[in-house]
Order: C-alpha cells, then structure tokens, then sequence
C-alpha cells in the first residue's frame, strides 16, 4: 500500500513538471513566433490557445491516475 501511495506522488509530481514545462515551451514558442511575424500574432494565438488545453490534458489523467491509485 505505501508504495502505491509513493508511486502516486511521484506520479503527481512529475505530471506537475511535465504540464507546467510543455505549456511554458508552448508559450515561448508563440511569443518567438510573434516577434518575428507580428501579422501572424492571430493564428499563433489561435494555435496557442488550442495546444495549451492538448497540453494540460495528460497531465490531468496522470493525476487522477494517481489518485486512482491511492484510493483503490
């Protein structure tokens, strides 16, 4: 049991870094993108706004593997 829970934190914790570095590079990549083009600022916004939430979502359904785990 107690390593289930080990695992389910460290699982949690690396889906954290994970999600936050992808978004942070997601981000970055479309401010790049803005300073060299500014005409094309609407579809990297575009593009930007769809990537985050695609992004985000595998770190969500680590976490509630995780807890998956720690209530199972």
């Amino acid at each position: 049991m107690e390593l289930a829970l080990l695992g389910a934190a460290i699982g949690a914790g690396l889906a954290a870094i994970g999600g936050a570095i992808a978004v942070a590079l997601i981000v970055k990549a479309t401010i790049e993108g803005t300073t060299r083009q500014p005409e094309l600022r609407g579809p990297l916004q575009t593009l930007m706004f769809i990537g985050v939430p695609l992004a985000e979502a595998v770190p969500i359904m680590a976490i509630v593997v995780a807890f998956i785990l720690i209530f199972v």
